[in-house]
Order: C-alpha cells, then sequence, then structure tokens
C-alpha cells in the first residue's frame, strides 16, 4: 500500500481521488450528493457490507435539504441532521480505509479535513442454530455463528453483570481481523487476560481465518497433540466457563470460542450434564472415561495377546479367534493396522463427500467392503468387530477424537513391536508426560495430578449444585465465592417447607 498523508485535503475532489486510488477495487462504490447550499458530498463504502437503504433515507437524504451555512458550523450541522445513530468523526486517512474495509460507510464533505464513519454495517451472517458438534438433549440449544459481534451479545444475553468486560484486539496484517478477550472483572484471573492479551498482540501473520490459527499462537508446546486451550461453540458452556474464573477469545470468522486455561477432564463433561441428576451425570462420565480407554488400548491388546500373551484371553475366546485368523495372509500387527487405516479413511472420505453420496459411501464401506475382505479371507471378523467398537468408543469423546486416533495408532505400534511390554512402557511415559504438562500455570491433568480434593466435587464424580460453594481452585480466581451460605441455606429450607 502507498504511504498514506496523515490528513485529508480540505478539497474534496482530492480527498476523493486519493481514495479511489487507495481502494481501487470494483467493490469499492462512491455515491456524490449535494447539499442545499451546493456543497459537494461523497460516500465511500464497500458493496455488499452496508445497508444503502439506511445511507439513503438517514444521510444522504436529510443532508440534501441541509444547508451548511458557514465553515463554524459546519461539522456540527451534518452531525445534528445526519440522523444515523452511530455516527463518529475520524481525522487520520488510514483509520478511514480500515472502517470502509470493515464494513461501515465515510462521509467526506468539501472544505472537512476530517471525515464521517457511519455505521451502517450489514454483513451476510448465519442464523443462531444449534452446533453440530456438541448436541444436546436438555439445555440451551443456540451456538456461536461467524459473527463475532453476534456472538458477544449471545454472552452479554447471559451475563447480565457490568463486571463483563470485551477488550477487542486486531490481528492479521491483512484480514485486520478482530479477536475479543472476554473476562469477568474480579472473577477472572487478571495475569491470564494480561499473559493473553500480550501474546495475542506479539501475533505477526497476514491472515487470521479461523480462531484455530489464535489457538496455535497462544500454545506453550506447539508441538504436542495434546491441546493447551479449550474450545467450544455453545454460548451457554462459554459463559459457565468464563463464571469460573478462566478467560475466553472469540475471533471474528470463527464459531468456535477459546477458553484458557485449559484441562483434560473438561472433555469428558458434557453441557448436559449439569441439566441432569448428579447422579446420571457421574455416570456417563465415568462410561466416557472408560470408552476412551477402549477406544485407545483395545486394538493394541487384540495384537498384543495374538503375538505375545495368547494366555491374557479367555480360552473360548482364543479359539474362535485362532479359528477366524488360521489362513489369513497378514500378521496381527499389519491386519490391523490395515483394518484401522481403512477406518479412517472411510470417516475422511464421508466427511469430505457430498451429504447423500457419503452416507452411502458409509453403507458400501461398512457392509459391502467389510464383508467382501472377511468372505475373500483377507480381515477376520474379530478385526473389524474391535476396530469398528474402538471408532464407537471413541466418539464419545468428541473434543478427543484426533488425540485418541494418535494415541490408538501409537499403542499399536508399540503392541506390535514390544507386546504387553511396550503398552505399559507407553503408558508410563505417557503418564508421567502429561503430569509435567501445563499451560498457563494449570496443570492438563488437574485436578487429579497435582491432587485438589475441593476441585474433585465437579471432574469425574458430579456432585449437585448446592455442593459447589467456590469457584475451582485451579484457576486461581480473586473472587472465590459460587454460591453464598446464605442462599445455600434458604434453598435447603423452602425444600423442607415444601415437604
Amino acid at each position: 500500500m502507498n504511504k498514506l498523508p496523515q490528513a485529508l485535503s480540505k478539497r474534496l475532489s482530492e480527498n476523493a481521488q486519493l481514495l479511489k486510488k487507495l481502494l481501487p477495487s470494483e467493490d469499492i462504490l462512491s455515491y456524490a450528493f449535494q447539499t442545499e447550499d451546493n456543497i459537494d458530498c461523497i460516500l465511500f463504502y464497500a458493496d455488499g457490507m452496508v445497508n444503502k437503504e439506511l445511507l439513503g433515507t438517514l444521510v444522504a437524504r436529510p443532508l440534501s435539504a441541509t444547508e451548511l451555512k458557514n465553515a463554524q458550523t459546519k461539522e456540527r450541522e451534518v452531525l445534528v441532521n445526519t440522523r444515523f445513530p452511530e455516527l463518529k468523526t475520524v481525522e487520520n486517512p488510514q483509520d478511514m480505509l480500515k472502517e470502509i474495509l470493515d464494513g461501515n460507510a465515510l462521509l467526506l464533505v468539501d472544505g472537512f479535513t476530517t471525515g464521517f464513519i457511519v455505521g451502517a454495517k450489514l454483513l451476510p451472517v448465519r442464523a443462531i442454530m444449534e452446533p453440530p458438534t456438541d448436541i444436546a438433549v436438555k439445555g440451551p440449544r443456540e451456538g456461536f455463528i461467524e459473527d463475532i459481534k453476534t456472538n458477544m451479545t449471545l454472552i452479554r444475553k447471559r451475563l447480565k453483570t457490568p463486571d463483563l468486560r470485551f477488550e477487542t484486539l486486531r490481528v492479521g496484517k491483512r484480514s485486520d481481523t478482530a479477536v475479543a478477550i472476554c473476562y469477568l472483572e474480579g472473577t477472572s484471573n487478571k495475569k491470564l487476560k494480561d499473559e493473553l492479551v500480550a501474546k495475542i498482540k506479539k501475533i505477526s501473520v497476514d491472515v487470521i481465518p479461523d480462531s484455530s490459527y489464535i489457538s496455535a499462537f497462544l500454545s506453550p508446546h506447539p508441538h504436542s497433540f495434546f491441546r493447551s486451550v479449550g474450545t467450544t461453540e455453545k454460548p451457554d458452556i462459554f459463559t459457565a466457563k468464563i463464571a469460573e474464573g478462566r478467560v475466553g477469545i472469540l475471533v471474528d470468522g470463527s464459531p468456535i470460542a477459546i477458553t484458557a486455561p485449559y484441562t483434560l477432564t473438561e472433555d469428558f463433561q458434557s453441557s448436559e450434564d449439569y441439566f441432569i441428576s448428579p447422579f446420571m451425570a457421574t455416570i456417563f462420565r465415568a462410561l466416557r472415561f472408560i470408552s476412551l480407554f477402549v477406544a485407545i488400548m483395545l486394538p493394541a491388546f487384540y495384537v498384543s495377546a495374538q503375538l505375545f500373551k495368547a494366555q491374557l484371553v479367555p480360552l473360548g475366546l482364543a479359539l474362535t479367534i485362532a479359528s477366524s485368523v488360521r489362513e489369513l495372509p497378514l500378521s496381527p500387527a499389519l491386519e490391523m493396522f490395515v483394518v484401522l487405516f481403512l477406518l479412517e479413511t472411510l470417516k475422511e472420505a464421508s466427511i469430505r463427500m457430498p451429504k447423500y453420496v457419503g452416507m452411502s459411501l458409509s453403507v458400501v464401506g461398512a457392509l459391502v467392503l467389510g464383508e467382501t475382505a472377511v468372505s475373500a479371507g483377507f480381515l477376520s471378523t474379530p478385526a473389524i468387530i474391535i476396530v469398528a467398537f474402538s471408532g464407537i468408543c471413541l466418539y464419545t469423546v468428541p473434543n478427543f477424537v484426533e488425540t485418541g486416533s494418535i494415541l490408538r495408532w501409537l499403542f499399536l505400534l508399540v503392541a506390535g513391536g514390544l507386546g504387553p511390554f511396550g503398552i505399559v512402557l507407553l503408558s508410563t511415559l505417557l503418564l508421567v508426560y502429561l503430569v509435567t504438562l501445563e499451560a498457563f500455570d494449570t496443570p492438563i491433568l488437574a485436578p487429579f495430578a497435582p491432587l485438589t480434593p475441593h476441585d474433585l466435587r465437579d471432574a469425574v464424580v458430579k456432585y449437585d449444585m448446592q455442593s459447589l460453594t467456590t469457584r475451582p481452585k485451579i484457576f486461581a480466581s480473586p473472587n472465590k465465592t459460587r454460591l453464598k451460605r446464605s442462599a445455600k441455606k434458604d434453598i435447603q429450607n423452602k425444600g423442607e417447607n415444601a415437604k
């Protein structure tokens, strides 16, 4: 971009020529008109990003019927007669360009060295709907969309408090993407908020198309396949995490919000856990932990038992497996690799292909290909059953699918090479790594390592809401009280009176 002048000229023709030179794209339009006493005015805006009807009704038409008598009152007359509620003056040409590219309109008047920014932005946005990655039977069904202003409104609707703060930054040398830091004053950790702001300000990249780019720059362990920040597409989950003392990040153009600090246990929690009985929520969380363990370990255990320790499998099951794999051309480890490869390929293809073709592909892959491979003696029935069951179990924890898939491949690799010893060795190394892993001064295995008994009330076991009187200690919130004890006693008294 050419070097910009520090201020505009008083001649409108020169200013218009400058803007057209700096913004030569065909979608940057201009509309010229005159006031009642023949003073030239011009509106600059990006086509498709502003409400043209409002510009004509509330800006051009009132000014066309206005007389700007002398230079001392021109600016005031423009501000008074322009009936648009969002109107501000700007002097720097660089700021004018940013406002136009951001979707606002710029009004220039002959004789002025300042411009008027008209907030007539009207961007195309997607309707608010339930996110596909977090479907709930009970509870709110609203999800974030790609417009940051709408997402901020969804949060403000749920947190009607003056303590809710948004701090907006601009990231991306070419995209100039809006990034909003969201926190509760007096509740969120100020040190963490300042650290996140400092890291985001240091990001120097051309384009920020999604929040995952911000996550990559925030992560203190960029080469780890374990996440360092949490993500969610639901405003109710986002606000609940903010109320615990965390800090949230919204990125314009992305429906996925970021929260920090992040702990591994939150992947096993669902928003629905807080709308059902604590007993059922505890059962479901335990089921997710067990399912993830089975998804990662079952293929490795199957291969290890066949190659090294057949006595690990009950005799009847071992004889059934032996009869199924007796004439197979592949070794147990290679066979499991092939079946897992087919599963990942079918999953990827069904996601990328058109919706209705993807459904047909799933049927063909699951029934035709699998049945044909077994009938031809290329694969065994137990291997297909184990991989299918492992895939189903893995999707009980949707946010852990990517990491779980990598761990499943790693455990299968060591099981095929070292057997049970390899599984134990890798499990030990993984546990040591997770115990030492932390992000933003918060251990990823909290509240289990280090053990924080207070925070175990909302980990695997889910206590009732009346027992969660204080916020989690691991987030170091300055405001530790979540439910006042007097309020807790009032709730208990009302329950006793009702009986």
